[in-house]
């Protein structure tokens, strides 16, 4: 009887950390951050609505920071995001790995002129469609 509870105690234990193990070759990591939203004094801000009716809000400057990324090399899954906003002005870019082991990356700023972007591919700028039926000859 103690030899099978040994038996079954020694599976139990080669099993777990056959677990662990396994567990530790998915390495998957994310990370985050976040400062704001406003700074400094705020003010009262007020207005009539469509059918009379007065609202009272309250305002600051708009100021903040944040970004976030995953890396999972089980999934592959591999995107990030960052973004700075100081008042009317907004700054940043996000990146994502594509299945055909394209790496995109916008780059993006909007400000009075209007909303402003930049796509860059690591493998260019190819969208001939190379998996939906066309062949390079």
């Amino acid at each position: 009887m103690t030899s099978k509870m040994i038996l079954i105690a020694a599976v139990a234990i080669i099993g777990t950390l056959m677990a662990v193990d396994d567990a530790s070759c998915h390495k998957a990591h994310s990370h985050q951050h976040f400062h704001g939203p406003v700074v400094g004094p705020h003010h009262e801000v007020s207005w009539k609505g469509k059918h009379g009716h007065h609202h009272v809000d309250y305002v600051a400057h708009p100021k903040y920071d944040f970004g976030y990324g995953v890396e999972d090399h089980h999934t592959k899954d591999f995107h990030s995001q960052k973004e700075h906003r100081d008042g009317k002005n907004v700054a940043g870019e996000y990146s994502l790995h594509e299945p055909g082991g394209n790496v995109r990356t916008v780059k993006y700023h909007a400000d009075k002129s209007g909303f402003h972007a930049v796509v860059h591919n690591s493998n260019g700028n190819d969208h001939s469609g190379g998996g939906h039926g066309h062949h390079h000859h």
